[in-house]
C-alpha cells in the first residue's frame, strides 16, 4: 500500500517499538558487525559512564531510554530547552530534580554537574557549540544528524573531531545504515568490485508532512519539532532526512560530490518555515559518475524511494536500503540479498553499545564524524545548488563558506 511508504521520524519511532523487546546487547551485537572480532567486546565490563542527555523531545527521549536500558550507563543529567520537558522526562529516567537543566545553556549546567559524556538529541543548529563545550570539558560526545547545517559548522565538527582524538575523547555521530549487516555485506562487494566500475547512483529520500507553524513573539515555539521547517535550525531536507542515505552512499563509496546541479521549491500552502518540499539533485563524483538524488516531505501518498539508493556499475546493481531488501545484482560478486532488519531500532542500539566500547577500549579514531565531514558537504552542495538552480562545485560551496544565523532573541538563556 502507498500509505506504507509515507515516513515521518515519529513513524520511524512507532514501527521499532516491537523492536523494543529484543535484548538490548543481542540486537547491538548482532548489527555491529566492526565488534565481532572481539566477543568479549559486546558485553560491558562494569565501568559506568555517567551521562547527560540533551534535547528531550520525540527522538530525544525514546534514545535516553535506549541508554538507559544499556547496563554501561548512568543518565546523569537530563537537558531540554523547556523546564516541563526536563522535569516529565527526568522523572522517567529517574534523574534526581537537582540533575534537570533547561533553556539554551542548559548543557553547560550539566557539564559542570559531572558528566563523563554528553548526548546531543535537540536541534542541529546547536551542535558545534554545544559539542566544543563538551570536547573542551573533557567530555566524550555522542550525536544525532545531521551534526551541522553550513559549511563553517561542517568544518568546526571536523575539526572537533581531531580535538577529540588528540584529547581521547570518543565523538559518534548515530548514523543506522551501516550497522546493518545486509547493507554491510553489499558494501564489502562493492569495495571488492563487484559492479566493475560505477557508472550511475540513483537514490531518494520519501517523508511525509511535518509541523509548519507560525513564528511568535521569539521563535521558541518553533522549539517544539518545527524547527524542522527552518534551514538554519535543521539543514533543509537533504540535511535533515536525506543525510541517512546520502551518508550510505558515501559510506559505500568513498567518495563525497565535487559538484551539483538541481532544483527544489516550497508547495505546501502557507509556508512558515522556508524548508522546501521537494526537489532533485544531480552531483557528480571525482571520477565522473552521475548520481541523481530526489527528495520530498509532503502528504500525498508517494511511492518512491524511501531513503534508498541503486548504485549502477557497467556490469551490476547494487542496491542500499532503510527498509527492505538489498542486493547486488548480476556481475562476478552477486548477492541474492537479506532484509534489512529493524534498522531505526537496531542501528541506535549498535552505536549506543560501540559507543560504550570505544570509550572503555580506548579507540579514539571517530570515524562516523570524519566520515560525517564528506555526506554534509555533498548535502549541502546540493541544497544550495537546488535552491540556486544551477550549477555549482563544491569548491566555490567551501570558499563561499555561506552561514546560517538564527535570532536568539528572546529566549530563556
Amino acid at each position: 500500500m502507498a500509505e506504507s511508504r509515507r515516513w515521518t521520524r515519529r513513524a520511524f519511532v512507532e514501527q521499532s517499538v516491537g523492536a523494543a523487546a529484543v535484548p538490548f546487547l543481542a540486537a547491538a551485537g548482532a548489527a555491529a558487525q566492526q565488534a565481532s572480532s572481539n566477543p568479549a567486546s559486546n558485553e560491558p565490563v562494569g565501568r559506568k559512564l555517567r551521562i547527560g542527555i540533551v534535547g528531550l523531545g520525540n527522538r530525544g527521549s525514546w534514545i535516553a531510554d535506549l541508554f538507559k536500558q544499556h547496563p554501561g550507563y548512568e543518565i546523569a543529567a537530563a537537558v531540554d530547552y523547556f523546564e516541563e520537558t526536563a522535569n516529565a522526562v527526568g522523572d522517567k529516567l529517574g534523574v534526581p530534580a537537582g540533575r534537570r537543566f533547561w533553556g539554551l545553556s542548559g548543557y553547560k549546567r550539566a557539564l559542570d554537574a559531572g558528566v563523563d559524556a554528553l548526548v546531543l538529541e535537540g536541534i542541529p543548529y546547536f551542535y558545534p557549540e554545544q559539542a566544543a563545550a563538551a570536547i573542551d570539558a573533557g567530555c566524550h560526545v555522542y550525536m544525532a544528524k545531521p551534526f551541522a547545517i553550513d559549511v563553517p559548522a561542517v568544518f568546526k565538527m571536523q575539526a572537533l573531531a581531531k580535538k577529540a582524538t588528540e584529547k581521547k575523547l570518543c565523538f559518534l555521530v548515530d548514523y543506522q545504515l551501516p550497522t546493518d549487516p545486509a547493507n554491510q555485506e553489499v558494501k564489502k562487494r562493492v569495495g571488492e568490485g563487484a559492479l566493475n566500475g560505477l557508472a550511475h547512483i540513483y537514490s531518494g529520500g520519501t517523508c511525509g508532512p511535518i509541523p509548519d507553524p507560525k513564528p511568535g513573539p521569539t521563535i521558541e515555539n518553533l522549539f517544539r519539532r518545527a524547527w524542522y521547517s527552518h534551514i538554519a535550525l535543521s539543514g533543509d531536507l537533504l540535511l535533515l532526512y536525506d543525510i541517512h542515505i546520502i551518508d550510505g552512499v558515501t559510506w559505500a563509496i568513498g567518495q563525497r560530490a565535487v559538484a551539483a546541479c538541481g532544483y527544489s521549491r516550497i508547495v505546501r500552502p502557507e509556508p512558515h518555515g522556508d524548508r522546501t518540499d521537494c526537489g532533485g539533485v544531480v552531483f557528480q563524483l571525482a571520477d565522473g559518475t552521475v548520481w541523481t538524488h530526489h527528495n520530498q516531505l509532503l502528504e500525498n501518498n508517494a511511492v518512491m524511494y524511501n531513503l534508498a539508493a541503486d548504485l549502477m556499475g557497467r556490469q551490476a546493481t547494487a542496491h542500499l536500503a532503510y527498509t527492505g531488501k538489498v542486493f547486488v545484482r548480476g556481475g562476478p560478486k552477486h548477492y541474492s540479498g537479506a532484509v534489512s532488519g529493524s534498522i531505526y531500532a537496531d542501528g541506535a542500539k549498535a552505536n549506543i553499545a560501540e559507543f560504550y566500547r570505544c570509550i572503555i577500549e580506548g579507540r579514539f579514531d571517530n570515524p562516523t564524524a570524519h566520515r560525517s565531514v564528506d555526506c554534509h558537504l555533498t548535502a549541502i552542495l546540493g541544497r544550495e545548488a537546488a535552491a540556486r538552480k544551477t550549477w555549482l562545485t563544491m569548491d566555490e560551496v567551501i570558499k563561499e563558506a555561506k552561514t546560517r544565523e538564527v535570532n536568539l532573541r528572546g529566549l530563556k538563556a
